[in-house]
């Protein structure tokens, strides 16, 4: 099993000395264990591309940190070499292929995403809000509700919300540390 030339963006004779990126699929969960274990291995390169963002709670506002791609990374290594090795690097469920097809990633895609996620791979969601983004409270008695920002009072620590309560809209005063952006803007 190897890498087919006719599937490959790249012809496999412009890679030097057959290296180019794969997309590895993962166990559930592990794409952190996965990336760790492959970056000690000479001669291969890893991007592990992740997302975080704040998420509701009943116990309030968490920030959490997730795969971008969830179940898959990119490995840059010389597939004549080390084929086997990554495909059974602890974490990794195999390289993605299409019957004997291995499709490689374009180095220009790559560098596209790292520029986007720099040097930490990691893209951060603003937690900005302004008046007219709906946003979701988190934690306390109005835990899940959905609202939208009316007001932020200065300081920031606190906004007022629109929120539908009992049949009625009702203008409610929380701290800003316990809503979500929820990325609408109306």
């Amino acid at each position: 099993m190897s890498p087919s030339q006719d599937n490959d963006p790249v012809a496999a004779d412009e890679l030097p000395e057959e290296i180019a990126w794969f997309c590895l699929r993962t166990h559930p969960k592990h794409e952190h264990i996965a990336a760790a274990h492959l970056r000690r291995y000479e001669h291969v390169e890893v991007l592990n591309p992740r997302v975080r963002y704040p998420r509701s709670t009943r116990t309030g506002k968490i920030v959490v940190t997730e795969a971008l791609f969830p179940n898959y990374l990119f490995a840059r290594f010389n597939w004549k070499t080390s084929l086997n090795r990554i495909h059974y690097a602890p974490g990794v469920g195999g390289i993605v292929h299409f019957g004997n097809r291995w499709p490689t990633i374009p180095h220009s895609v790559i560098e596209q995403l790292r520029q986007l996620l720099g040097t930490e791979e990691v893209h951060e969601i603003s937690e900005e809000v302004g008046a007219g983004d709906e946003v979701e409270i988190s934690g306390g008695a109005f835990h899940g509700l959905r609202a939208v920002v009316t007001r932020i009072m200065p300081g920031r620590d606190r906004v007022t919300v629109l929120l539908d309560f009992l049949g009625r809209q009702t203008a409610v005063q929380v701290q800003s540390s316990s809503i979500v952006h929820s990325g609408i803007r109306r």
